[in-house]
């Protein structure tokens, strides 16, 4: 498994922990930055990483700004991206269970450092339930997408 990450300048400070869980856990990753406090444009990154998912580069994304908000708003924009905005594990877990999202956004400011690398490990860690009722949902989600992003 390999995970795209980004951050814009509000999730800088939960990057570190971030990358600091995938390499004790030996999980691929590449890092789409930010790298510094200075003011950045969220859209940038969420860009990067969410291309990541698409192209197959990274089976998965995960994207860090100050609420997650804007993240998910731009990460949802891209065609194949379905990006879970998720600030306790129960909504991680069953974003990947029911929606098979493959980008988690989520806001440092809205979550610890501990609640966030749970949060991290009940995404990566869920797969895709398969049951025919979901499967059903998310072809509407990509028949939707084949109808508007032309």
């Amino acid at each position: 498994m390999k995970i795209a990450i980004g951050c814009d300048h509000g999730g800088i400070n939960l990057k570190p922990i971030l990358i600091k869980y995938l390499e004790q856990k030996e999980i691929e990753y590449i890092d789409f930055g930010t790298y510094t406090t200075e003011s950045t444009d969220y859209n940038d990154y969420a860009v990067k990483v969410c291309d990541s998912v698409v192209k197959g580069e990274c089976d998965l994304g995960i994207l860090i700004c100050g609420t997650g908000i804007g993240m998910s708003i731009m990460a949802n924009k891209i065609k194949g991206i379905r990006c879970g905005h998720c600030h306790d594990v129960f909504s991680a877990k069953m974003t990947r269970l029911h929606n098979d999202a493959n980008v988690l956004a989520v806001g440092e400011r809205v979550v610890g450092p501990g609640l966030f690398i749970e949060i991290v490990k009940a995404f990566i860690k869920t797969n895709f339930s398969n049951e025919e009722r979901h499967v059903n949902r998310v072809n509407k989600i990509k028949a939707l997408e084949e109808e508007n992003f032309k």
